[in-house]
């Protein structure tokens, strides 16, 4: 029983052991947890190591694109605006129905309004109407009417091409009849030329007669006198019968030729009377079915010389619009995509032309006679162009489909995607921030192996489009496709990209294009 004191002196000890060294332990750790070694200190206060941003190398067909907003018209546009000018005593002029409504086909020799009761109408045709057209008239604009006439039914007979002569005459009258109106005639005197040209050749008809009376008489006076014994006698005529006269022969030669003078001056009334066509009355388009794109104008509106409707013909093209900066890179030939975003509809193309000049001017691809036909205008019958209004200031450009775009795409907001640019065949390409420039001048992308280590290639810049450019790799340099090149750094602390770690990662070696 000696020892249990002992013992219990033992435990105590152990026990009190144990708990110093647990609270020693505690001691140490705590004292870990503030005191650093310099090492570590500085660890702990440098930045964190870099997040790379990589891009592989692509081998592939770059294009530079230019993306610009285009409409899709016809390829003729014309603005109705008849100039008719009101006679003395008249009203205004005004509209007095309108026969079609806006988005409605048009075909050849259609009705499309009446100004001051009288029809506008539309036929086939490329040259503007600049002058009424009457009997007698000629030119490339009468064997127009004349074509125009003949596809409609109406032949001109044997009157020859571009002669308004008696065939053009009846042709005319027969399209207006057919029409439901009545021509207007060339002359709006109400005849009284003719009348009077009539009245002048009856009058030298009578006067020749008369003439040739006077003659006549003097002559039967002046026959050999018989004398009862039958002998002729030599004496002269009897007394009180007068000798024929030179003066009696001049006035049959006179008479004559003022009756010649007469019919001639008849002659030329006739061939300028009967029909006209006025140029307030037709409209030309190119061809048919038409479109009626806008009526601004309405039953009742004054007829001023502005627009009273848009009819457009042709083929469906695309007119959009090139900025200063973007002339540059388009030219006619290039290949375009369009995409309608409203229907989802998309159709190749190619650039038909280019303006020369801001808002006109001749297009590169168009011909001299097509600009003509743009800048003359329609002086008296419509006003043609080929915008139906106007757009943003800038280079006109002109897109012409591979195939027919679908008729219900007319007037929509479409978007061209032209290709500008392209390498030839396929070309290693990397985004544009992975193109950096030494101090040295050199310009170079940084690769990354798949352990992290960099090495960097000296590259030669090529064409650029949507971002990318194209790479050739110099003095040896190896670049693959499928290699990771370095595109920027991503601070790992605020996860915001920041610039490439190798120089300013933006910016973009397109001077070697």
């Amino acid at each position: 029983m000696a020892d249990a004191p002992v013992l219990a002196r033992r435990r105590i000890w152990v026990i009190a052991v144990a708990v110093g060294a647990l609270a020693l332990s505690g001691s140490a750790a705590g004292a870990s947890l503030v005191i650093k070694s310099p090492a570590q200190a500085a660890a702990e206060r440098a930045a964190p190591a870099p997040d790379l941003l990589t891009a592989p190398v692509e081998r592939r067909v770059l294009k530079d694109s230019v993306i610009l907003r285009g409409t899709v018209r016809a390829g003729q546009s014309v603005d109705v605006s008849p100039s008719v000018t009101a006679g003395e005593g008249a009203a205004t002029p005004v509209v007095t129905k309108l026969l079609v409504a806006p988005r409605a086909t048009v075909t050849d020799g259609k009705v499309l309004l009446e100004v001051s009761g009288r029809p506008v109408f539309a036929l086939r045709g490329a040259l503007p109407v600049y002058r009424d057209l009457k009997p007698g008239a000629t030119g490339d604009d009468v064997a127009q009417l004349q074509r125009s006439l003949g596809e409609l039914g109406h032949r001109s007979g044997d009157d020859p091409p571009g002669t308004f002569g008696p065939g053009t005459k009846a042709a005319l009258t027969g399209f207006y009849a057919s029409i439901g109106y009545d021509p207007l005639p060339a002359h709006a005197d109400g005849g009284e030329a003719l009348k009077t040209a009539r009245d002048a050749v009856t009058a030298a008809e009578r006067a020749l007669q008369d003439a040739q009376d006077a003659q006549d008489e003097m002559a039967a006076a002046n026959e050999p006198f018989l004398s009862p014994t039958g002998i002729a006698s030599t004496g002269g005529p009897p007394a009180g019968k007068p000798a024929t006269s030179k003066a009696a022969k001049r006035a049959v030669q006179r008479a004559r030729e003022d009756l010649g003078s007469a019919r001639t001056d008849l002659a030329a009334v006739l061939a300028t009377d009967g029909p006209m066509l006025p140029a307030a009355e037709v409209v030309y388009l190119d061809g048919f079915p038409a479109r009626v794109d806008s009526i601004p104008a309405h039953v009742g509106s004054k007829v001023s010389g502005a627009a009273v409707m848009t009819v457009s013909a042709g083929a469906l093209v695309v007119r959009g619009t090139l900025q200063e900066y973007q002339k540059g890179l388009v030219r006619p030939g290039q290949r375009v995509q369009i995409l309608s975003e409203v229907s989802g509809v998309t159709a190749a193309a190619t650039v038909a032309s280019v303006a020369t000049s801001v808002d006109g001017g001749q297009a590169q691809g168009q011909t001299s006679g097509e600009q003509q036909d743009q800048d003359q205008g329609q002086d008296q019958g419509q006003s043609q162009g080929r915008d139906g209004a106007a757009g943003p200031r800038g280079y006109p450009m002109v897109v012409g489909p591979d195939q027919p775009l679908d008729p219900q795409l007319a007037g929509q907001d479409v978007r061209l995607t032209v290709e500008a640019a392209s390498t030839d065949g396929v070309a290693l390409v990397v985004p544009v921030t992975a193109i950096s420039a030494g101090a040295d001048g050199r310009t170079v992308v940084t690769v990354v192996a798949k352990g992290g280590a960099q090495r960097r290639v000296e590259v030669r810049p090529g064409t650029t489009g949507d971002g990318f450019v194209e790479v050739v790799p110099l003095g040896g340099g190896v670049l693959a496709e499928g290699d990771r090149v370095v595109t920027g750094v991503r601070d790992t602390s605020s996860r915001t990209p920041s610039k490439d770690a190798a120089g300013d990662g933006s910016k973009d070696a397109s001077s070697g294009r």
